[in-house]
């Protein structure tokens, strides 16, 4: 069949320009359809359309194969989960052609979605950014996009509901984190250590389960396993089966952004969160406090204390709350600050004493970029 040797070329020179992605390449299977219009991937196969494929030039060619080779082995259609099916594929569009553009070899057939300013980040967090504004970016891009992830071979994308069984996300899983490291092992051979432009933070998303970052929290508020002397009866009828900690109570102190870039969808998402570990933790003493550029607080709660009017909305220094923090702290009883924020502001100069865990929101800086502590993005799901 000729589109078997259209299919055959391509690869061909895939594996010339790139041996990473012609590695990826051979763990999909590539079947001709009418059904779609362009391409599409159910999360291992590759569906193309012979006259599509035909009315494009062979540089377009590898880079529309690419693009859907790409987003079954970045898991693009079991990372999906419940999200809105349309966003997603813009999400995911997004990260796949700055990807492919970034290398320098590759075209994309006419209409692929382009943002350079988010493209460097995680579908999830792309996710988040677009769900800011919905309607925009569905009416910016209506016509643009092709809905080339599918639940199931051959059906168009769901409603949001998670149609994939465990079953197959797991065999998915597997079958590309096989290829993955295959395709990083013959690339650090051809290439002296070198992946790809722009893949290693897709492969991080890929190869590190998303963790709730509240499980990150429990490690500071234990010492060591011998801390522990069973379960806390108080509240095994809660259903929150939670090892019993011997002496002091873990002292929480929680800054939440106020400043003028959190949003009140991001607000409520922080209160959401504080929530969460006030319910999660109930045997933890918490200090709240908002901060911009000064700091309102401390307010102390508890897992039934009406949350305080949120006051700031001004610029953003991160300064005042480890100020206050020093000052209240005393020196020998075990605490943990907990800020929740894009990042965005006007670091310490020194290293607190205390141990900090920074929850950032989707689209905010860099977890890399924070000069101390630990770093987790927040995401819906």
């Amino acid at each position: 069949m000729e589109f078997q040797k259209i299919i055959s070329a391509s690869l061909l020179r895939l594996r010339m320009k790139s041996p990473f992605f012609a590695t990826l390449a051979l763990f999909a299977r590539f079947i001709p359809t009418e059904s779609h219009h362009t391409a599409a991937t159910d999360g291992k196969n590759v569906y193309f359309n012979p006259e599509f494929l035909l009315s494009l030039t062979p540089a377009q060619l590898d880079g529309l194969l690419l693009h859907e080779v790409l987003h079954a082995a970045l898991l693009h259609v079991p990372r999906r989960g419940v999200r809105d099916g349309q966003l997603w594929n813009f999400a995911a569009d997004i990260v796949t052609n700055g990807i492919i553009i970034q290398q320098g070899a590759f075209e994309l057939p006419a209409g692929g979605l382009r943002d350079e300013q988010i493209e460097h980040q995680s579908v999830e967090e792309i996710y988040e950014v677009l769900l800011k504004d919905v309607e925009k970016y569905k009416s910016l891009w209506e016509g643009s996009g092709n809905d080339d992830l599918l639940d199931t071979p051959g059906d168009s994308l769901g409603d949001g509901e998670d149609s994939l069984s465990e079953a197959r996300k797991a065999a998915l899983e597997a079958h590309w984190r096989h290829a993955l490291q295959q395709a990083a092992v013959i690339a650090r051979t051809a290439n002296q250590g070198k992946l790809p432009a722009g893949i290693e933070r897709e492969l991080g998303a890929v190869t590190s389960p998303q963790i709730d970052w509240r499980s990150y929290l429990w490690r500071y508020l234990v010492q060591t396993p011998t801390d522990f002397t069973g379960f806390d009866r108080r509240f095994i009828g809660r259903g929150l089966y939670l090892e019993t900690l011997q002496g002091e109570s873990v002292m929480v102190y929680i800054a939440i952004d106020t400043s003028g870039s959190i949003d009140v969808k991001e607000l409520q998402m922080f209160l959401g969160e504080v929530c969460g570990i006030l319910s999660s933790y109930p045997h933890i003493k918490c200090e709240l406090y908002y901060i911009d550029v000064d700091v309102y607080g401390p307010y102390e709660l508890d897992a039934n204390s009406p949350f305080p009017q949120p006051q700031g909305g001004g610029g953003t220094s991160f300064v005042p709350f480890f100020d206050k923090v020093r000052d209240r702290w005393d020196g020998q009883s075990q605490g943990v600050c907990v800020y929740l924020t894009d990042g965005y502001g006007e670091f310490p100069g020194n290293t607190p004493e205390l141990p900090t865990l920074w929850v950032v929101t989707s689209g905010g800086l860099g977890l890399e970029e924070f000069p101390f502590g630990e770093t987790v993005r927040l995401l819906s799901v």
